[in-house]
């Protein structure tokens, strides 16, 4: 029976049974996601040492510094995005632990803990997947017409121009 002064969440969360697959089932999601991110970071670590090259030989040096710049701070949140995956990972293991020992109440909470870690690593991906588009908007804006935001601005443009012709 409910208690009416609990609220209803906490009492399916009390009576809920954490059996050791609930959290296993985050290690292939993680362990995938931990590829995707060291591989992102692998490709960041390439450009920035081609454009510190770039750099050195002094061409478009403004560009270039912003894209560097724009790089260090995505391999910061790589880092992040790592971080809490890993935690996640740990965490889930954690879980399983204590719910090998019966411990279920506590087993419960840290795989709360783990879903939300997993949730900020995926949320700070979002944000890097963000600054990549802008750094290749960044890439492209010394070309004709590409330094607008609006594709569909550029487009018209375009448009109207074969067609004046």
């Amino acid at each position: 029976m409910v208690d009416a002064k609990i609220p209803v969440y906490f009492y399916y969360f009390y009576i809920m049974e954490l059996s050791v697959n609930i959290p296993a089932l985050l290690f292939p999601a993680i362990s995938l996601i931990m590829l995707a991110y060291t591989n992102r970071f692998l490709a960041l670590s390439n450009r920035v040492r081609a454009l510190h090259e770039k750099y050195q030989q002094q061409e478009n040096r403004l560009v270039i510094f912003s894209q560097i710049k724009n790089l260090k701070y995505r391999i910061k949140l790589i880092q992040r995005m790592q971080t809490y995956g890993v935690a996640s990972l740990l965490l889930s293991l954690l879980s399983m632990f204590f719910i090998f020992i019966q411990y279920q109440a506590i087993a419960k909470f840290i795989f709360a803990v783990s879903l939300l870690t997993f949730t900020v690593s995926i949320l700070v991906s979002l944000l890097e997947i963000r600054l990549s588009t802008k750094a290749i908007e960044l890439e492209l804006s010394d070309m004709e017409g590409l330094e607008d935001p609006s594709v569909i601005d550029y487009l018209k443009k375009r448009f109207e121009r074969d067609d004046k012709k």
